[in-house]
């Protein structure tokens, strides 16, 4: 089976090597000719982790989740998915306290 990416660069083939228009390639390659003229677009997160980073430096008490109804309320995300990503891609994390033992004495 050939996925779309590889259909798009028989119809571009076709169109450079053959001369064949832009609708006649596409429809030999079966592929729509809106899907031909897609261009990825890079998503940029640099906002959402400056902002990420300086809620958790201000918050460091909170965990993804709080930080990302802070985000989501400043219209910065809509998926909690997105923010947890970024929140591990920063080496974000809420520091776990140690907790202090309590001796038990057996011999009372």
């Amino acid at each position: 089976m050939v996925k779309p990416a590889g259909r798009m660069q028989v119809a571009q083939h076709g169109i450079e090597q053959f001369k064949i228009s832009e609708r006649g390639a596409c429809r030999l390659a079966s592929i729509s000719r809106t899907a031909y003229r897609y261009g990825a677009k890079a998503a940029s997160d640099d906002d959402l982790r400056e902002q990420l980073k300086r809620l958790a430096a201000r918050y460091s008490r909170y965990g993804y989740l709080i930080l990302h109804g802070l985000l989501k309320r400043e219209g910065l995300v809509r998926n909690w998915k997105h923010t947890y990503r970024l929140y591990t891609e920063e080496g974000l994390q809420v520091r776990t306290k140690k907790r202090k033992k309590i001796r038990v004495n057996a011999y009372q």
